[in-house]
């Protein structure tokens, strides 16, 4: 209820103290009503593959990876609970494509979803591919045999599907491939913070060590932390809070000083969730127009930076490469040619960016592409494939 389209609820949770949870728009607008204190988690998906993530504290309570994704679950089964007044213990799930490229990852991901899901309360867990769900939607609107090429461009994973599908109920489909790879929304945003925002929270800060002679410029390793805003908290550690004010005082340039406070403020202040709301915007209206400005204001910090969409093709030019190397992969596993394809099913909201367009139109072409329900088209697909398994 509290978003602007309240069929979406977004995986956000904001955690004000240990004992309390916000979820979705209401998370964010806690977080902002409360000074930003407390701890907000978002991109929580992204971990389920990495086998060295086990969780993470809030305030000095343990929550496991499976724990947090279990809370989120809950309460969208108590959400349901209430709403068909019936103990809902059965879910279906949509899983990317791929979690991970290795099988044994993509698999122990899964397992981690799964034991959220019980964790959760379900006791009857089902899953399903997000791009053959699309596909399951996008088959409804048939009226004739056709060979579809499904790409689902989400937030944490690109995923695709080459499928023949036949018109009617019938959920008989022929899958011919299926491929994906964990790069989308969020690394596109982390594109353009790596390539326009970073300089203003230190990254080319240089700075000298007494008694030393070398002129030494910010690590990389440490900049790369804040391009994702599930990493930052990573550099609240200790060690690498010493180094900082280390940098500080042993720093060179006129602004850089500020630059370091700027990284501060992101680090322990936690603006780093507006930070990329901001930049988040600037991709939207880059996919409307060819120039948008950045314009983050935060206690004494004014950064403004105008960015083009140009701008934006060369910064993510790495991550889109991955995209569209999966997904030249996924259509040669299904040995066809582009010219094969009937039609182009593309979904998921990093589905407008203009040049992951161009590319599917350059491949396929423009003609046979249709943007479909962008934030809707998977859950709709996952209600006819759950109601399949209802029927079976």
């Amino acid at each position: 209820p509290f978003s602007k389209d309240p069929s979406i609820l977004r995986s956000v949770l904001f955690f004000p103290h240990r004992n309390r949870c916000y979820f979705g728009a209401e998370a964010t607008q806690e977080y902002v009503n409360n000074d930003m204190e407390g701890r907000l988690i978002r991109s929580i998906k992204k971990f389920l593959p990495v086998r060295s993530f086990l969780g993470t504290f809030v305030e000095d309570r343990a929550f496991y990876l499976e724990d947090i994704i279990a809370t989120f679950l809950g309460e969208m089964r108590k959400r349901a609970n209430t709403h068909f007044q019936k103990d809902v213990d059965s879910v279906l799930l949509g899983r990317p494509a791929r979690f991970a490229d290795n099988d044994a990852d993509d698999l122990f991901a899964q397992g981690r979803l799964e034991s959220a899901a019980q964790k959760a309360g379900f006791k009857n867990i089902a899953f399903c591919a997000e791009p053959l769900a699309a596909a399951y939607e996008f088959k409804s609107t048939l009226t004739e045999p056709k060979i579809v090429f499904v790409a689902d461009f989400g937030g944490g994973t690109s995923d695709f599907t080459v499928i023949r599908l036949q018109p009617g109920e019938s959920q008989d489909v022929e899958v011919l491939s299926l491929g994906g790879v964990s790069v989308a929304g969020d690394a596109l945003d982390g594109s353009l913070m790596r390539g326009r925002i970073v300089p203003h929270f230190g990254a080319n800060v240089q700075y000298q060590a007494p008694f030393g002679s070398n002129v030494l410029t910010m690590p990389v390793h440490l900049m790369e932390k804040i391009c994702s805003p599930a990493d930052i908290s990573v550099l609240r550690e200790r060690d690498t809070q010493e180094f900082f004010r280390n940098v500080k005082s042993w720093s060179l340039g006129p602004d850089d000083h500020q630059k370091m406070e700027n990284l501060y403020s992101l680090i322990h202040e936690q603006i780093g969730f507006a930070v990329f709301e901001e930049i988040e915007s600037v991709k939207r209206r880059l996919s409307e127009q060819e120039s948008a400005e950045f314009n983050f204001r935060y206690s004494g910090m004014h950064i403004q930076e105008a960015i083009t969409r140009e701008n934006f093709r060369e910064y993510s030019r790495i991550a889109i490469n991955k995209i569209l190397k999966s997904m030249d992969e996924t259509m040669n596993a299904a040995q066809l040619k582009f010219s094969d394809i009937d039609l182009v099913c593309a979904t998921g909201g990093t589905a407008k960016v203009p040049f992951l367009r161009e590319a599917l139109a350059l491949r396929f072409g423009e003609e046979k592409i249709q943007q479909h329900k962008n934030f809707h088209s998977i859950v709709y697909g996952l209600s006819r494939v759950a109601q399949g398994l209802l029927r079976s």
